[in-house]
C-alpha cells in the first residue's frame, strides 16, 4: 500500500453531522433478529465496528411498519415497542464507544413472496400488479397504500431521531419498492407515479420530503440508490448523464443530505469520456456530499458469493480508492464484506496493519463476529 491513507482518516462534517474519519458501514441484511428485534448479539456486532473506528455505522436493512414491508426471515424491524428498544441498545452501545450510526429504511416491495413471515397472507406490494393461477402474487399499489408507507416512511423516520439515531437512510436501491417506481420497465402505472422520468421519480420524492418535514431541517438524510438492481445487474436506471441529472435533482431539492451511491465495483468509471464513479458523477450534478462502494478493500466482488462457492476473497491494494477520496470525487468510502469478516478493518488500516487484514468468505455470513 503505498497511497497516503491520511484523507480516509479526516474528519467530515455536514450540517450537525461530524464523523471522525470517511468510512462507512455499508449496510448489509445479516439476518440475526428473530422475530425482527435486535438482540444482544447484534448490539455487539455494531459495537465493535465503531470501537475500531468505522466513522458511521450504516445498519442492515430495518423494515418500517408496513404489512408488506418484510421478505426475508430474522430481518431486523424499525417499529414496535421491542424492536425499537432493540435498536435503542444498539444505539446506545456505538455512541458509548464514540461512534455514530443510522438505520436504512427499508420495504422490500415486490420481492417478497406469499407466506413470508410475518403476515404470511400479504403478498409483496408495488408498482404493478401480478396474478398467477387465481394468486395474487404483488398487489399493485393504490395512491391510497402510496400515503400509507410515505406516513410509514416517515413515522421510521421520526423514531429513528428520537431513541438517538444520528442520521436515516432510505433504502433506494437493488430492485426494492422505492427502485421499483424508478424502473420504466417494471412501472407501467399511467397516473402521476408513472410514465416520465419525473413521475416515476414522484414516489421517492414524497418519501423524502415526508421524512424531512418528520425529522426537521437539519436531521441528516441518505438516499442510497443504484444503476442496477438485483434482478439485472447489467441495467441501467440512467444511461447517461443527462438522465442522470433528471433522476437526481428531485431528489436533491427534496431534501435529501448525502447520496450513497452503490455500484459494484467502485473503480469503474460511470459513463464513457470520464474517469468519475457514479458517485463522482452524482457530486458533480448535485454538489451533495456522497458515499462510494463496491468492493473495497477485496479482489473479489460481492456477487460472486451470492451463490454457494468456495471462492475467498482476498485483501486489496486500495491506492486507487486513496488518490480518488484524496482529490475530492466523493467524501465517503462505504466498506461491506471487509468489515463482515473484519470488525477491526478500520483499526487496521489507520495502523498500517495490512497484512492482518482477514479474507472473506461465505463462511463469514453465518455469524456476527
Amino acid at each position: 500500500m503505498a497511497a497516503d491513507t491520511r484523507p480516509l482518516f479526516e474528519t467530515f462534517q455536514t450540517g450537525p453531522l461530524t464523523l471522525n474519519n470517511r468510512i462507512v458501514m455499508a449496510p448489509m441484511t445479516r439476518n440475526f433478529s428473530p422475530r425482527g428485534v435486535p438482540t444482544e448479539q447484534v448490539v455487539d456486532y455494531y459495537r465493535r465496528r465503531a470501537e475500531s473506528g468505522v466513522g458511521l455505522i450504516i445498519t442492515e436493512g430495518t423494515t418500517i411498519g408496513h404489512p408488506a414491508a418484510s421478505g426475508y426471515l430474522d430481518v431486523p424491524a424499525f417499529h414496535g415497542e421491542e424492536a425499537l428498544a432493540g435498536w435503542k441498545k444498539v444505539v446506545d452501545a456505538v455512541h458509548a464507544v464514540g461512534g455514530k450510526i443510522a438505520p436504512q429504511l427499508w420495504h422490500v416491495g415486490n420481492v417478497r413472496r406469499l407466506g413470508t413471515e410475518p403476515n404470511g397472507e400479504v403478498p409483496g406490494f408495488g408498482p404493478m400488479e401480478k396474478v398467477k393461477d387465481g394468486n395474487k402474487l404483488v398487489h399493485g399499489m393504490t395512491r391510497e397504500d402510496i400515503k400509507e408507507i410515505v406516513e410509514a416512511f416517515a413515522q421510521a423516520a421520526r423514531d429513528a431521531k428520537a431513541i438517538g439515531f444520528d442520521a436515516i437512510e432510505l433504502h433506494g436501491a437493488h430492485g426494492y419498492l422505492i427502485d421499483q417506481f424508478f424502473w420504466e420497465g417494471a412501472n407501467k402505472r399511467d397516473d402521476e407515479y408513472g410514465g416520465s422520468m419525473e413521475n416515476r421519480g414522484r414516489f421517492a420524492v414524497e418519501i423524502i420530503e415526508a421524512v424531512r418535514a418528520a425529522v426537521g431541517p437539519d436531521y441528516p438524510v441518505i438516499f442510497r440508490f443504484s444503476q442496477w438492481k438485483q434482478q439485472d445487474y447489467t441495467a441501467r436506471l440512467a444511461p447517461t448523464p443527462e438522465l442522470l441529472s433528471a433522476f437526481l435533482e428531485p431528489l436533491s431539492a427534496a431534501g435529501v443530505d448525502i447520496f450513497h451511491c452503490s455500484q459494484r465495483r467502485f473503480w469503474e468509471p460511470e459513463f464513457e469520456g470520464a474517469d468519475l464513479n457514479l458517485a463522482g458523477w452524482t457530486r458533480k450534478i448535485t454538489g451533495k456530499p456522497c458515499i462510494t462502494v463496491g468492493s473495497v478493500g477485496l479482489d473479489g466482488e460481492f456477487l460472486e458469493f451470492m451463490v454457494k462457492t468456495d471462492k475467498v476473497a482476498e485483501t486489496a491494494n486500495i491506492d486507487d480508492l486513496l488518490v480518488r477520496l484524496g482529490a475530492g470525487e466523493f467524501d465517503l468510502v462505504a466498506v461491506g464484506r471487509a468489515l463482515i469478516v473484519d470488525p477491526e478493518w478500520a483499526a487496521k488500516v489507520r495502523e498500517g496493519r495490512f497484512s492482518e487484514i482477514l479474507s472473506f468468505s461465505r463462511e463469514a455470513l453465518k455469524t456476527l463476529a
